[in-house]
């Protein structure tokens, strides 16, 4: 069941967030600078709009202050008072290079991450807005930014170069760079098959659970490519699942529900979906060996070596009956795949340009809609116990 909050906006609506206090109040921007903001049951309680009338691409609480809400349009952003939009607290003016696309703030609110077309992201100081690093990897846009929960000083990045980096705010480099291209070439359910195409994984949005540990991140080419990061911030292993039929151009990571591993997504083929991540390899630490990732590069032992001469000079009979072997487990894992569906899957007639949780209620906004479609009240099927 869905329903629509609408009377907000005038115009296409492209970001919403959540406030994490009790108040519970929401807050979504559209275009030529809208802001609006919602009381839980859905009544407006103020509208705005920013000066320039620049998009509103980002909204976010703050988590160490409920009453400030961020808000960037092109390549600025304003912060407001949501109780009471009647104009600006205060403006950082140039806090992008060029017009920004995802807002971040860390937990203790000291911290303002701002990602924009240029492929870089700057962080602010709060309070003042002073940028004290400015982090330059990227070599396309840079469309997600998201602070680790229980870690500050380190970030996660996101950009349509494929690219997921990990940051450490002390220096400018990033700790890990991962390749999303390079993963989908090397995964066997990625070679291509005579006349089948697949979208390249541009990253569009990130997300990291409560844990601080897993990643998610939704791609162009269907998937949330998903990872851990072990001790030492290093990453430790990754892994992905298929969430959509086309591109997946949402996933959030859900805290409330019974673990934090729950993770609600959204693709352009108009569907959200609700995925319990649980049991995935990359989660579940009986599954490391079964996820894919950089330290499976490991030096060939002798052993292996002598293993690996003895297949060169194996018969035909023995290597086809080996294919046939390896196809059929290959069979089985997408068969596991199909069974560890979405838990919820709803499907819209336009394709989500966001969403976000609060609660047990989920909101989102969709392409050229001018209106909030939410899910409330989902309760969740029993599971079994881990």
């Amino acid at each position: 069941m869905a329903r629509q909050w609408s009377e907000g906006h005038s115009t296409s609506i492209l970001c919403v967030g959540a406030s994490p206090g009790p108040e519970g109040l929401l807050a979504s921007g559209s275009e030529g600078g809208e802001v609006t903001v919602w009381s839980q049951e859905g009544t407006i309680i103020g509208r705005l709009t920013l000066p320039g009338e620049d998009d509103s691409t980002s909204v976010v609480f703050s988590p160490a202050a409920p009453s400030q809400l961020y808000v960037s349009h092109g390549d600025t952003v304003s912060v407001l008072d949501p109780r009471n939009l009647k104009g600006l607290v205060e403006e950082f003016q140039g806090a992008g290079e060029e017009e920004i696309n995802a807002l971040a703030l860390n937990e203790t609110g000291s911290a303002l991450a701002v990602a924009d077309d240029s492929g870089a992201v700057r962080v602010l100081e709060l309070p003042g807005g002073k940028v004290f690093r400015t982090l330059r990897r990227h070599t396309n846009i840079c469309s997600s930014v998201a602070f680790r929960p229980h870690r500050p000083n380190n970030l996660v990045s996101v950009g349509l170069d494929m690219q997921v980096m990990l940051w450490g705010l002390q220096k400018t480099r990033p700790l890990w760079t991962l390749n999303l291209q390079d993963v989908a070439e090397e995964e066997d359910d990625h070679q291509q098959r005579p006349g089948q195409l697949f979208n390249p994984p541009l990253a569009h949005c990130v997300s990291v659970a409560s844990c601080g540990n897993i990643l998610g991140c939704a791609a162009e080419d269907g998937r949330v490519h998903l990872m851990r990061i072990g001790s030492g911030s290093k990453l430790e292993q990754q892994g992905a699942f298929k969430a959509h039929s086309q591109g997946a151009s949402q996933a959030h990571f859900v805290s409330f529900l019974s673990h934090p591993y729950w993770l609600i997504s959204g693709g352009n083929d108009s569907h959200v979906a609700l995925w319990d991540l649980s049991k995935h390899p990359v989660v579940a630490p009986e599954g490391k060996s079964q996820a894919t990732g950089p330290q499976r590069r490991k030096g060939k032992s002798k052993a292996k070596r002598k293993e690996q001469h003895q297949d060169k000079v194996k018969s035909p009979q023995k290597a086809e009956a080996e294919k046939g072997e390896d196809e059929a487990a290959g069979g089985a894992e997408e068969a596991m795949e199909e069974k560890s569906g979405p838990k919820l899957s709803i499907s819209h007639g336009d394709k989500p340009r966001a969403l976000h949780s609060r609660n047990s209620t989920f909101m989102g906004s969709w392409l050229n809609s001018k209106s909030l479609p939410f899910l409330p009240r989902y309760r969740l099927p029993p599971t079994e116990p881990s």
